[in-house]
């Protein structure tokens, strides 16, 4: 006896299949767009803790000077701008971005004084972690670095 299939039974489980493979492809490029709209973010973020420590540095005393006071932690106090925000964070403050710790902020004072020289604020060796590690685990970002060139020095005029 012979038997005819019916149109389309040769086909079950092909719209699964087809719908297995397109929801890859589009989950992958979702969170490809969500990771690189977060590494956007970080390299932002970054690039204005650099320019804020900078702009908090110039005021501030040049560390070798011991006749300006405070002089002794005005490197210390810039790298807290730079990481917490703030030059004297509350205990238990959190980073404004995850992993960003003192080791990878450089302060430098040159030739810095009353209309002179110059300061650099530079972050280096920041890692950033994607969330999904699919890409890999962590990416080195490059340097960031903000050069501004001396105001006051943290000298603050007599009242005349």
């Amino acid at each position: 006896m012979l038997r005819l299939k019916r149109f389309g039974q040769d086909q079950r489980g092909a719209a699964l299949v087809e719908f297995a493979v397109g929801a890859t492809i589009f989950l992958t490029v979702i969170f490809a767009v969500l990771e690189f709209g977060i590494l956007l973010w970080t390299h932002n973020a970054l690039t204005d803790a650099a320019r804020r420590g900078a702009r908090y540095a110039i005021n501030q005393c040049n560390p070798g000077d011991a006749a300006c006071a405070n002089s002794s932690t005005s490197v210390e106090r810039t790298k807290n701008v730079v990481i917490y925000g703030d030059p004297n964070p509350s205990t238990g403050a959190q980073p404004l971005l995850k992993g960003l710790q003192a080791s990878n902020v450089q302060v430098d004072y040159s030739s810095f004084g009353v209309s002179a020289g110059r300061t650099t604020v530079s972050i280096n060796d920041y890692d950033f972690n994607f969330v999904l590690p699919l890409l890999g685990t962590a990416i080195r970002m490059p340097a960031y670095r903000t050069t501004l060139t001396g105001e006051n020095a943290g000298y603050v005029p007599p009242n005349l």
